[in-house]
């Protein structure tokens, strides 16, 4: 590592992306959440603890927390991030006391949000999927309306296999369509779309404090080989 770098990384103020990306083939992001951590720690006790230092770390603070609000956790995840295997749930997604700390600063807090998000998209689905089941439990119609649409479609590819409608394209279309409308009426007087609103915005906010409180860990873990040079 000191062969290719031979300036001190830690020392980067502002992650740059080819080091960045290094890191993360490497498995070895965290050094900058430690590295910004540390220094943020040292810039926020100063020798002398004045009003003024006080309130500039109070609204430091403040701004990372408000800079949550302005991340997209979405825009660099793919479908690959969900065929990879579940995360374990406590020694990996939870982990310990020592695993959280508030980010530094809103560059720490994005790096933390879209690299946790990419580690942890399964977690967060399966979270996803039991808020959902939770509101539905909370809300009997609204579990009746998805049942009833399940079945309505069911019924409808039943009824495609029994008579044949793909040799009938227009009638299949027109009963599609039907189908649609019953669709969107069942889930609008049901409420299915305010449990599924209610799931999404509670695993969403999840999702963002888990991401950006939870620090990174390394990815890989080196070899008994390496280990024991």
């Amino acid at each position: 590592m000191g062969r290719v770098f031979a300036s001190n990384p830690l020392s980067l103020s502002v992650p740059d992306p080819a080091f960045e990306s290094w890191l993360r083939d490497s498995g070895y992001l965290e050094v900058l959440d430690n590295s910004s951590s540390a220094s943020a720690s040292a810039a926020a006790n100063p020798a002398s603890n004045t009003a003024t230092a006080v309130t500039h770390g109070i609204l430091h603070y403040l701004w990372t927390f408000l800079s949550l609000f302005t991340v997209n956790p979405f825009s660099k995840r793919t479908t690959d991030d969900f065929s990879a295997a579940t995360p374990s749930w406590t020694r990996e997604f939870l982990g310990f006391l020592d695993s959280y700390a508030f980010p530094s600063s809103p560059d720490t807090l994005r790096l933390r949000v879209h690299e946790n998000v990419k580690r942890y998209a399964r977690n967060y689905a399966s979270l996803f999927i039991l808020f959902f089941a939770c509101s539905l439990y909370q809300m009997p119609l609204a579990l009746v309306g998805l049942l009833a649409t399940l079945a309505l479609w069911d019924f409808f590819k039943y009824s495609n296999d029994r008579w044949k409608l793909d040799r009938y394209p227009v009638i299949r279309q027109f009963l599609v369509r039907i189908a649609q409308c019953a669709t969107v009426v069942i889930l609008i007087c049901l409420n299915v779309q305010t449990a599924l609103f209610c799931a999404f915005a509670v695993s969403y906010a999840v999702m963002l404090l888990h991401a950006a409180f939870r620090k990174l860990t390394p990815a890989k873990q080196p070899s008994r080989g390496r280990s024991s040079r």
